[in-house]
């Protein structure tokens, strides 16, 4: 997705050799406009299924799957990485290993919100070690739900999740994909 690309070069911050800053319009201040295109993306990569939810994990998926899924018209179901007093006592309920935190989190979806009768579109803002995808698969299998596919932003191809998907057959759609940074600048695949 060209326009993503374009974005990712001109206000994406490199830190390291493995971490990139998007958080000045995608994971903490949101372009909306470049969400919309997103979720149209989305929409044209993953419309022909007959998606009936979409899935994410708080924080940074929920805004791109909340605008993805206006195009759906389906609602959107995030897993909670916090337990809280409102949560129902029944869940779907994994664990994620965060590659940005360096920490484990246990995840969890109310079983009133996924069935064996769902198509479950999976989205998120990056696609790293792939914990969080697997994850959230793991939610969906709980639930004897199908996993339509897994849609993600942004792909690093330099970290194992992207194969780790693609060996399970999972339909994997990238909008942007890194190949490596070289001194302080993104590579695109593609």
């Amino acid at each position: 997705m060209q326009l993503l690309k374009e974005k990712i070069l001109s206000e994406g911050r490199v830190v390291g050799e493995e971490i990139l800053k998007v958080d000045s319009f995608l994971n903490h201040q949101l372009d909306v406009e470049l969400l919309q295109a997103i979720g149209q993306e989305f929409h044209r990569r993953f419309g022909h299924k007959k998606i009936t939810k979409i899935l994410t994990i708080e924080a940074s998926g929920i805004g791109i799957a909340a605008i993805a899924a206006t195009y759906f018209k389906v609602p959107v179901v995030f897993a909670k990485k916090v337990q809280s007093r409102n949560l129902d006592k029944e869940t779907f309920k994994t664990q994620v290993y965060s590659f940005t935190k360096q920490t484990n989190y246990d995840v969890q979806v109310s079983k009133r919100y996924m069935n064996s009768s769902d198509q479950i579109l999976i989205l998120d803002d990056f696609l790293a070690n792939g914990r969080a995808a697997l994850g959230l698969i793991d939610l969906v299998e709980q639930a004897g739900a199908s996993v339509a596919g897994v849609g993600i932003v942004i792909e690093k191809s330099f970290q194992e999740g992207g194969q780790l998907l693609r060996e399970k057959n999972i339909h994997l759609e990238s909008l942007a994909v890194v190949n490596r940074f070289v001194n302080g600048q993104v590579t695109f695949l593609g």
